[in-house]
């Protein structure tokens, strides 16, 4: 079945090669389809819903699972603004004619079928057949068993959709095995897959990237961190905190550690705290931020500063100098997303010089790490590799290049 599936996707990719403006036609299609078919999208995600709650799933996973009519008009708007994007592929690089009259263009071109494994946010159905149909590419998409209705139904729209537009419906797949086996295969599948790219939490990137054949490009896992300087506005500080770990503590760009320098410690620690109660947030301390903040906080353990919560829970740690809190976040960060609050020029232009993430940020939310924020438009997810693509991995990174060379009867 999964070797059919690419062999299907294989051929549908060689078609996108020359499909030119019936992509946009095609992703048009899907959006007015998920409009069209909203009730039938928000049944099938009922089904799911009411699984997750029957097995315990914490409230923050819900919120990722939820689908909303509001929320399935923000994925059909997502697709348009897909097809609003300039087309990538066929883009010339570079050019140069050698001195032997050889005339060399190196162009973009689609990656070719492109797999990729997500848990429980059926939006990314629609995300990731967007982006992926928009750059030329075939998708294989393998969605956790917790969205598997939802996505099932997502999945059957989108491929009616763009096969009544004029494209080969296997342009989108959906694998409906959502057992490990099933992934483990997808992972093996070199014949037909040019590249993996998972989108989830730790433990799902961790064990593509450690079983996969097929080449990865690693996204997701955020330990990002908040950097307190010593000559940090507190408010500020304690806005950037709230914002960033509060706003959707769910998300890849929420912040999971704050590192708080000794000599501010003892005033911005009880502000941050007044603020992030507003929320509820739990505090697992350090020794010295438990001692400063007194009752009402959890103690930290060594793995409170490897994990990704995905919850209203948040680990404190008081720090001599930037220079500790730089090596703090080089030894727990998954390179994704750090922040420093800071009035200090010299100190911000350290932090942004030797952290080595794919975005560092000054007096700003991690929040923003998003290629709609930056301006990039929509993205699969945000790559913390350095090979081929970091950060946002949008619609450029989703191509690879060729060289044209034209000649009139020049050999070597």
């Amino acid at each position: 079945m999964l070797e059919q599936i690419g062999q299907n996707a294989k051929a549908a990719a060689r078609f996108l090669l020359t499909a030119g403006e019936l992509k946009n036609k095609a992703l048009y299609a899907i959006a007015d389809a998920l409009i069209e078919k909203t009730d039938e999208i928000v049944k099938a995600n009922e089904i799911d819903l009411q699984a997750a709650r029957e097995n315990g799933t914490r409230a923050s996973l819900i919120d990722r699972l939820i689908l909303t009519p509001a929320r399935i008009e923000g994925m059909a708007d997502g697709v348009r603004q897909v097809a609003a994007l300039p087309d990538p592929v066929g883009k010339v690089l570079d050019g140069t004619v050698r001195p032997n009259g050889l005339k060399i263009e190196k162009v973009k071109v689609p990656l070719g079928v492109i797999a990729i494994i997500y848990e429980a946010r059926p939006n990314v159905t629609s995300d990731a057949a967007a982006l992926c149909l928009k750059s030329g590419n075939a998708v294989i998409l393998r969605g956790g068993k917790e969205a598997i209705n939802s996505n099932k139904c997502i999945a059957d729209i989108m491929r009616n959709a763009i096969e009544k537009a004029g494209l080969p419906k296997d342009c989108i797949s959906l694998i409906e095995d959502t057992s490990r086996e099933s992934s483990v295969a997808l992972m093996q599948l070199t014949k037909y897959v040019d590249v993996l790219i998972p989108r989830g939490g730790a433990g799902l990137i961790k064990a593509v990237v450690e079983n996969s054949k097929v080449p990865v490009i690693e996204t997701g896992a955020g330990v990002c961190h908040v950097y307190v300087d010593e000559s940090a506005d507190i408010d500020m500080a304690a806005n950037i905190i709230f914002n960033a770990k509060t706003s959707r503590p769910s998300v890849c760009n929420a912040i999971e550690t704050i590192l708080v320098h000794k000599d501010i410690a003892e005033k911005a620690l009880p502000a941050i705290k007044a603020k992030l109660d507003e929320k509820d947030v739990t505090l697992r301390c350090c020794e010295r931020s438990a001692a400063i903040l007194g009752s009402g906080v959890e103690a930290a353990t060594e793995d409170d500063w490897y994990t990704e919560y995905g919850d209203y829970i948040l680990a404190v740690k008081v720090v001599d100098s930037i220079d500790e809190a730089i090596a703090h976040i080089s030894k727990y960060s998954t390179g994704h997303s750090e922040a420093i609050v800071t009035k200090s020029y010299k100190a911000a232009q350290k932090f942004t010089d030797e952290v080595d993430s794919a975005a560092v940020y000054v007096n700003a939310s991690t929040r923003f790490t998003d290629g709609g924020e930056f301006g990039l438009g929509a993205e699969i997810g945000i790559a913390t590799q350095k090979l081929h693509a970091r950060g946002p991995l949008g619609l450029n990174e989703l191509t690879s290049m060729k060289f044209i060379i034209r000649g009139d009867g020049q050999v070597r």
